[in-house]
């Protein structure tokens, strides 16, 4: 990096002064060519900017400036002379021979394709399609990439050949739409070619570059036999180094790109098309004017030029390998903006915003260095530096810190991808400081769980109203879209079928508006009474939209081997992913089993059915107490007999809440059995008794009961735990289990580092690209370039929960800090009260 600042000082600057211009121009254009040539210095300081941008008005130069190298190998400067490939804004060049010879009386725009080239074989695309991107074609990438060889280089004529041979369906009627399209400018070089009868190089420079007097444009591409003159080499920066990328085996074809030139050229080019130097004012008029389509509306594109503002605006940009490219045309103020970079930077947009006087914010970056990264793939940690550019990672690497960028110090600390609980009854609309996920690393949220939640929409105004420190993503619940569709006494049933289908509907719209896909709680009383064929049914809905299932199964204890079947079969039919919600056997006959069922689920994924499970590292969970009867037989003594010696254990099994008497709340039922002078099995059936007549006296009441049940064996968490895929998640809210503070901490502090389960870059990986994959995400998950910049720096060595039951709001300690997309929302144990968290759609 040090060689490559040392090089840029040797760009060559200029900002132009002319006197007698200056008189005629205003102080506000003065100004932002000022804040212009500042935000460009700014930029090439921190490898944004590597290429050259003039400004002109009247066809004089205001404002000229150079910065980079042309050949990042050799470390040439670039100059306002060098020639870089236009990549798309070659596109105006090819337009303009086809312009000349149907001046010339060597074509017609509306002719097909086919008169000029016999072996296209589409008989309905004019060249006029061509020009306006209206002809339907596909690109041609995928063509060229599938069917040659990879040492063949693709031409023009071998495109045409391709065409002919593969004929591959066109995306639509030709003049049906607008959709860009690389392949239709190929094929008009090839025109160009045929009809000029001598090659487009040749051609191109006997009717344009010699006419204007052009000294540095010219046509190369891959194999050329043309010598280049000042030609400019792509390159792409590359976590903190400058890497080649230049011409392809794509690029033996002219017409979309591979069109050289300078930008003291470009200027000379587009103050040509303000005379008659090369056609006919009427001629190129043409070429400005919006494209109509068969319907009779039309498309603000001409031959080769975006229209904007009715024509007083007009302009193209370019994007190929390593270059970036502009020209931008005010026709009514006659000035000119050109930017040509190398370097995969995107100064345009900024320069463009500048020059119109629109409030510009230069992309900030910041640097964590000093750090053993993890990167969330499972792979050994190493030394290494992050750097963050706005919102995504930029690069990860032997990073140097950029002239007063922010740099945090990791003090060799681990740096990891935010955590991602795949199932979280976290309310940030309450807590939008997200203190419960934070302080256990979590940057993402899953909701609409165990078939509750929220409607798609109503999540996106409460974010909007009240934003939150973390992202959120959502599952629809099956019991909303019952309790919708049936009504709130209608649940204690099967569906009907016309209910069904109005649940279809909802759902249907749901994933259109970014739902992950469907969740079912099917052990409790709103959705355990529906039947396989109505949850398969809804699934179906939910796996013809890209979407996923994940379920709380219908029994986690007495029944389990039925719901576990139950879960493949929706697996089985959808051919969708299927995830078991926080899996674990609840009955204590079958302690031990795990080995069992993990053995079921791998037989299942061996058939293809994509079934996974997340996990908390618990050996108690949080429900109601009536699901302490799989029977829903709440007076039978037998069946609470039966769940206390074996759904959970009452001297271990806390009540967190209890509306009907809150004195019970905080103890055991064993406590409150003594207390009343009961056995447990009594108690339990006079709780469930005493919270139903307190729901039914206060039906607005939510939240009556709840107890933490001890009914799990830590050899089987420790299984599901290290199966290779289950996910972490916590299961937990802002109050009530201990998870909902410290299930991640738990993992890294009592599983990774006290009884080596797994190593700490397994455990991460199960945090976060796992969980990723498990649910869609994009973009997530990894400590690379281009993802999100979720981050949590930890301590191992301190990293441990500290919630526990009577204190289960007790921060973790070890996590030192967070930052979602980018901006640190957690230090020292604090929010710091910055809310960029997301809504995130499937």
């Amino acid at each position: 990096m040090r060689t490559f600042y040392r090089f840029c000082l040797l760009a060559q600057i200029f900002l132009i002064s002319i006197p007698s211009l200056a008189q005629k121009t205003t102080s506000q254009t003065n100004n932002r060519l000022k804040t212009l040539d500042s935000a460009l210095t700014k930029l090439q300081e921190r490898a944004m900017f590597n290429g050259v941008v003039v400004v002109a008005e009247q066809g004089k130069i205001r404002y000229k400036k150079a910065l980079g190298v042309a050949n990042s190998e050799t470390a040439e400067p670039l100059t306002v002379s060098s020639a870089f490939n236009l990549a798309s804004v070659s596109k105006q060049f090819i337009a303009m021979m086809i312009m000349q010879l149907q001046e010339r009386g060597k074509l017609m725009y509306d002719e097909s394709v086919q008169t000029y080239l016999p072996d296209f074989p589409y008989s309905g695309i004019s060249v006029r399609d061509l020009l306006n991107h209206t002809s339907g074609l596909p690109e041609y990438f995928d063509l060229a990439q599938k069917y040659l060889g990879p040492l063949d280089t693709l031409t023009n004529d071998g495109l045409v050949q391709l065409l002919h041979q593969y004929q591959p369906p066109l995306l639509f009627q030709p003049g049906d739409r607008w959709e860009y399209c690389n392949t239709g400018y190929v094929l008009l070089g090839a025109i160009v070619t045929k009809v000029s009868g001598m090659p487009i190089e040749t051609f191109f420079n006997q009717a344009i570059v010699r006419p204007l007097k052009l000294k540095n444009t010219y046509i190369y591409y891959h194999k050329s036999s043309t010598i280049p003159r000042n030609r400019v080499y792509g390159f792409r920066r590359e976590n903190g180094r400058n890497v080649p990328d230049d011409l392809i085996r794509l690029d033996g074809v002219v017409g979309d790109g591979n069109v050289y030139s300078s930008a003291e050229d470009l200027l000379v080019w587009s103050q040509a098309l303000y005379t008659e130097k090369l056609v006919k004012v009427s001629t190129l008029q043409e070429a400005f004017t919006p494209v109509k389509l068969n319907d009779g509306s039309t498309y603000p594109y001409g031959f080769g030029w975006m229209i904007e503002d009715d024509g007083k605006v007009l302009m193209h940009t370019g994007s190929w390998v390593g270059f970036r490219t502009l020209i931008l045309r005010y026709v009514d103020k006659k000035q000119t903006l050109i930017v040509l970079t190398n370097g995969s930077n995107a100064a345009g947009r900024i320069a463009r915003e500048i020059l119109e006087g629109k409030p510009v914010q230069l992309p900030q970056t910041q640097l964590i260095s000093n750090i053993r990264l993890i990167d969330g793939t499972g792979t050994a940690s190493r030394n290494a530096a992050v750097r963050m550019r706005g919102d995504r990672i930029w690069e990860v690497g032997e990073l140097t810190a950029f002239p007063t960028e922010s740099v945090t110090d990791g003090r060799g600390l681990v740096l990891a991808p935010g955590f991602i609980d795949s199932h979280s009854h976290h309310d940030v609309s309450t807590k939008p400081d997200a203190i419960p996920a934070l302080n256990q690393g979590i940057t993402t949220i899953v909701i609409g769980q165990d078939g509750g939640g929220y409607w798609m929409d109503t999540l996106q105004s409460r974010m909007q109203r009240q934003p939150s420190a973390i992202n959120v993503a959502s599952y629809t619940g099956h019991a909303m879209l019952r309790q919708k569709s049936m009504g709130v006494n209608g649940l204690y049933r099967t569906a009907k079928p016309d209910e069904v289908d109005r649940m279809k509907a909802l759902l249907q719209t749901e994933m259109g508006k970014g739902s992950l896909g469907l969740s079912s709680g099917l052990e409790y009383e709103a959705a355990f009474f529906s039947n396989r064929n109505e949850v398969i049914q809804l699934a179906q809905v939910a796996a013809d939209s890209g979407g996923r299932y994940i379920s709380h199964i219908r029994s986690e204890d007495a029944m389990m081997d039925d719901a576990i079947d139950e879960i493949i079969e929706i697996g089985r039919a959808t051919k969708m992913p299927v995830q078991i919600s926080h899996l674990k056997i609840a009955l204590r006959n079958n302690w031990g089993l795990s080995t069992r069922l993990l053995a079921q689920l791998e037989r299942a994924r061996s058939e293809g059915i994509d079934i996974t499970a997340d996990c908390y590292p618990y050996e108690y969970w949080m429900s109601t107490l009536r699901v302490l009867f799989p029977k829903r037989d709440y007076t039978n003594l037998a069946s609470a007999e039966f769940a206390v010696n074996q759904l959970f254990d009452p001297s271990q099994s806390v009540l967190v809440r209890f509306a009907a008497n809150p004195t019970y709340a905080g103890k055991t039922v064993g406590e409150v059995a003594q207390m009343r002078q009961q056995s447990p099995a009594q108690t339990l059936m006079g709780l469930v008794a005493e919270a139903a007549a307190f729901s039914e006296k206060n039906p607005e009441a939510g939240g009556i009961e709840g107890i933490m049940g001890k009914s799990m064996d830590d050899v089987d968490v420790k299984r599901f735990l290290a199966w290779p895929h289950t996910n972490i998640c916590s299961d937990g809210a802002n109050d009530g289990h201990p998870r909902g503070y410290g299930a991640f901490t738990r993992v890294l502090g009592r599983y990774v580092r006290e009884q080596k389960l797994m190593p700490i870059e397994t455990a991460i990986q199960k945090m976060t690209s796992l969980t990723a994959e498990h649910l869609g995400l994009k973009n997530r998950g990894v400590i690379a370039p281009g993802y999100y910049a979720d981050l949590v720096l930890l301590n191992p060595d301190t990293v441990q929960d500290n919630a526990r039951i009577g204190d289960n709001k007790a921060l973790s300690t070890g996590v030192e800090a967070v930052w979602v997309a980018g901006r640190l929302v957690y230090k020292d144990q604090k929010s710091t009260g910055v809310y960029p968290g997301v809504l995130i759609r499937r």
